[in-house]
């Protein structure tokens, strides 16, 4: 699943070639597959977007969002196996959006160029809302904060309210948006913190390591552009694989000796019904024990 890295090396790929340029149409492309979700309907928000000007292109969390000027907002959440790209797609049966495109300083350019939405799954969505309802949602906490803008007072503002385990908490993108299962439990390895404690238990030291870990795990997998796992669907704007999956330390490694302990083995459990990685020797639960005296 494209998590915050993914989304946001979609974003800087699309960027140069949507952020100033008129939307000429959108146009939904029918292959009998499952239909994508869009929202209020296809056709209203179709309606809205054509001959508007895309003023800025930028992520929230795992999603690609476009600001129109003078109009709204348009959310494009990839979900499973949602791609945009401005190259040759991974298949020409998934794709489900065409965003027909035009200089905004020469509408009168001959040809217009596209940008498109990928998507095997069709388990994408496409939310219209209008001007000021995004920052409306984080406001009323609906939508998290995004998980690159945090330091660790902020993180244990959003997670140290819940008790549910840190990674459990760390999925949930009403309290920080963007961390998916692959990061969290990259994250929580190089922080030194099981991801069976619960949130609200950790101490200083520990927001401020996944305040740390965060930055560092995320930052690094946006400059190698995502993770491409074995099943090779996620591809950059260019239809190119990312890198960071050659840098995990836990993901996917079940029984794999720990390459940062060097003693421990990576274990795999599940949570909230989706795999978590981690080291039992270097993420060990501690739990105080008291004694009868």
């Amino acid at each position: 699943m494209p998590e915050l890295p993914e989304v946001e090396t979609m974003v800087r790929g699309v960027r140069p070639s949507m952020e100033g340029r008129n939307l000429v149409e959108l146009r939904i492309i029918d292959r009998g597959y499952r239909p994508l979700t869009m929202l209020p309907s296809s056709t209203e928000v179709c309606r809205r977007v054509a001959g508007a000007r895309i003023a800025r292109v930028w992520r929230l969390g795992k999603r690609v969002v476009l600001d129109f000027a003078d109009r709204g907002t348009l959310a494009i959440e990839p979900r499973m196996t949602g791609l945009m790209l401005t190259s040759d797609p991974p298949s020409v049966e998934h794709l489900r959006l065409e965003f027909l495109l035009r200089d905004a300083s020469s509408p009168s350019a001959a040809d217009p160029f596209s940008v498109w939405f990928w998507d095997r799954r069709g388990l994408g969505t496409i939310t219209w809302r209008a001007a000021g309802e995004i920052d409306e949602l984080i406001r009323q906490r609906k939508l998290g904060p995004d998980a690159l803008t945090l330091d660790a007072p902020q993180w244990q503002a959003a997670l140290g309210i819940t008790s549910r385990a840190v990674k459990v908490a760390l999925l949930d993108q009403k309290l920080v948006a963007g961390v998916g299962n692959l990061y969290a439990s990259e994250i929580l390895h190089l922080a030194g913190i099981s991801p069976l404690l619960a949130a609200s238990k950790l101490t200083q030291a520990q927001w401020e390591r996944l305040a740390e870990a965060a930055r560092e795990v995320l930052e690094l997998a946006i400059l190698h552009e995502g993770s491409t796992l074995s099943d090779g669907t996620y591809r950059n704007a260019l239809n190119k694989a990312g890198g960071y999956q050659n840098s995990h330390r836990v993901y996917a490694k079940a029984g794999e000796a720990c390459q940062t302990c060097r003693e421990g083995l990576i274990e795999r459990i599940v949570q909230a019904q989706r795999s978590t990685f981690y080291c039992g020797s270097c993420q060990a639960l501690k739990v105080k024990r008291w004694r009868k005296t």
